[in-house]
């Protein structure tokens, strides 16, 4: 697994310090999950482990501080994370809560560690926390370094919106509890900015919006030779929201009902152990279609493999079915000169609006997907035309420069006008 958020903070870690700024980049759960350079603190606080124990046994969370070093070692949580584990909401409403509880829940002790390594730390400016579902770290946080907090907003919906009805409900008064020891929440687009202050019920003057930006080494715009046969990708942690089930059936459209000729549909990226018997509906899918040849399902691949895989594709598609707040393998796929056909909600209209680097179909609606896709089979040089817009794109609107720039005008914001929580200049 590379986590989408870990290479979006290291990238922004990354471009604040090459900005000049003093970054300290640390861990919680388990160690941060990037294909870059990693820039993160080796040591890992709120220990997956020991947050999972002291949920689940109070026997730990009493144990003394040379009992947790052992199961808060990198190296152990790295390997107890490698496994089947899965981070399906479901399972894990009742630790949800407990962690929003902040030292009221059952992982007291880890806000008590926390507290006891910045005391080892020289002051911060700003203290940034990556997920409002950390947002109970604010009050204690703000407490202890004088700083004043902001809270990226990364998809935080998805989650809670699969908690049971009760878990979601108390998630989200205690995210609202906690609001008020956040001077500024920053939503990786403007879409998302708007939907999540009525979600989170945030004040509109503590929203800002920090859109997405990727780390440009490596990516080759091209223009290059197109692909063949034509080859339609898809880069995502596999899922069902993802709507990989859509652009199956829109694969199978396009080969059986509009005659495209044989091709591929090439699929990548982390799959939840959870997850597997959905991938294997989209493989059965299409082995009955009889197209079972033309679809691979790559794994998850470094970054070279990944770049590699990207600039082997006709177009890029991830026809999501629920509001996506981010949208980063589209932005990686603009960055080597492929288009896109992506659906008309969540952040994708503004990425295409930005970029004009592919073009958007119905959501769900597999017959519009396969119609934009065969229409780019048709065109290749409207689909050459589209990637190098979407290349020079993101480069202009999308680069981790530009998205360390737009941080840190907030970020600015907050340090000169957060004398107290509310107040924003």
């Amino acid at each position: 697994m590379y986590c989408g958020s870990c290479i979006r903070d290291n990238a922004l870690a990354a471009a604040l310090r090459a900005a000049g700024h003093d970054v300290v980049l640390l861990p919680l759960y388990t160690p941060t999950l990037t294909d870059e350079e990693n820039l993160s603190e080796p040591q890992v606080l709120f220990g997956g482990i020991s947050v999972y124990l002291e949920q689940k046994l109070p026997l730990f969370r009493h144990t003394p501080a040379f009992l947790d070093r052992l199961w808060d070692h990198p190296t152990l949580i790295r390997a107890a994370s490698s496994g089947a584990v899965s981070n399906d909401p479901r399972l894990l409403g009742d630790l949800t809560v407990s962690m929003l509880r902040g030292r009221a829940g059952f992982q007291r002790k880890e806000f008590d560690k926390l507290l006891h390594w910045l005391g080892a730390q020289r002051p911060f400016d700003l203290v940034a926390l990556p997920y409002a579902l950390l947002i109970a770290l604010a009050e204690p946080l703000r407490a202890a370094t004088g700083a004043p907090v902001t809270c990226s907003l990364q998809g935080e919906d998805i989650f809670l919106d699969n908690l049971s009805a009760s878990d979601k409900r108390t998630s989200l008064e205690l995210i609202r509890q906690h609001e008020p020891f956040v001077d500024a929440f920053l939503a990786v687009s403007d879409t998302y900015a708007a939907y999540m202050t009525g979600y989170l019920g945030i004040p509109p003057a503590k929203m800002f919006v920090a859109p997405l930006g990727i780390s440009l080494e490596g990516h080759d715009p091209g223009p290059r030779p197109r692909p063949e046969p034509f080859t339609v990708g898809f880069f995502t942690r596999v899922a069902p929201e993802k709507g990989l089930h859509v652009l199956v059936e829109a694969y199978r459209k396009l080969r059986q009902e509009r005659g495209l000729a044989a091709g591929k549909l090439e699929v990548a990226g982390y799959l939840d152990p959870g997850y597997r018997p959905y991938l294997g509906l989209q493989q059965d899918a299409m082995e009955r279609a009889g197209l079972g040849a033309e679809f691979r399902y790559h794994g998850v691949l470094p970054r070279a493999d990944k770049i590699r895989f990207l600039q082997g594709l006709s177009v890029f598609s991830v026809p999501a079915v629920y509001v996506e707040p981010k949208g980063l393998s589209v932005l990686e796929a603009s960055a080597n000169g492929v288009p896109f056909v992506l659906p008309r909600h969540g952040s994708f209209p503004e990425i295409a609006a930005k970029t004009g680097g592919g073009v958007l179909f119905e959501p769900g609606n597999a017959d519009a997907l396969a119609s934009a896709l065969f229409d780019l089979a048709r065109d290749p040089a409207r689909a050459v035309e589209l990637g190098q817009a979407g290349a020079a794109g993101v480069r202009r609107e999308y680069s981790a420069a530009r998205m360390a720039e737009r941080t840190l005008d907030v970020y600015a914001r907050v340090v000169a006008g957060a004398a107290r929580p509310g107040k924003i200049a």
